[in-house]
């Protein structure tokens, strides 16, 4: 752990794109606006709009891979330059001082346990009681619940003593909080990101929340990612 006097530690935001031109620059404006040393870096994973240009017109560092959310944020981890790491959805903005936070968490000696990874809590770009209920959840420390909407924090050497995330199709972000929970210590900030909630509008919010349930479920009963994969359509 650097210390205290030290200049504020580079922080590495990582951003999985696929067809994401309507988002992405807000996603980066909401980096920009953070206090210290950033990077971001926006991993596409084979864009046909112009979501590749936009973010390289807002000063993000465009890197390619293969398709899949996990192989893509692994990819930006492989070249981020930071000692932390911040995934974060293309369609997820960070609120104020977000990035002093994650430094404050990860870096203040006076908390008396190393800090090693950490996650924000989750509101939604669009009102709805259910919507309401799903952001309500992401208050409750569960262990299980730490999807990569909500953006997820950690240190370098910590992601990359758990094995960074699982190649999997689906429950690598629920998987790798999990692994770093066993790590050692994870916190919950009192902040909230904002996502869009696209999904619950092209589904509907009951349809789309039920299918979230089910697909939650599998994961805690260790069903086969690739076979849930398969049944679900997820992104």
């Amino acid at each position: 752990m650097p210390p205290l006097s030290h200049a504020p530690v580079l922080v590495s935001v990582i951003v999985p794109a696929l067809n994401e031109a309507g988002y992405i620059e807000r996603t980066i404006a909401s980096v920009e606006k953070q206090a210290g040393p950033t990077e971001v870096i926006v991993v596409d994973g084979g864009s046909t709009d112009a979501t590749a240009a936009r973010a390289a017109a807002r000063g993000a560092r465009v890197v390619a891979a293969s398709q899949g959310r996990a192989r893509q944020m692994n990819a930006g981890a492989a070249r981020a330059r930071g000692d932390v790491l911040l995934f974060l959805h293309a369609d997820t903005t960070l609120p104020e001082s977000a990035l002093a936070a994650v430094r404050r968490t990860l870096f203040d000696g006076g908390n008396g346990t190393a800090v090693q990874a950490g996650t924000f809590r989750l509101r939604f770009d669009r009102n709805g009681w259910l919507l309401r209920l799903y952001a309500f959840a992401t208050r409750l420390r569960w262990r299980r619940f730490c999807y990569g909407d909500r953006g997820l924090f950690v240190r370098r050497a910590a992601f990359e003593a758990v094995g960074g995330f699982p190649d999997w199709p689906i429950f690598e972000d629920l998987e790798l909080a999990d692994r770093l929970h066993q790590h050692g210590a994870f916190r919950y900030l009192p902040l909230a990101v904002t996502t869009a909630a696209r999904r619950f509008e092209r589904t509907g919010p009951l349809r789309q929340q039920l299918q979230n349930l089910a697909l939650w479920a599998h994961y805690l009963l260790g069903t086969d990612p690739e076979a849930v994969a398969s049944r679900y359509r997820y992104d």
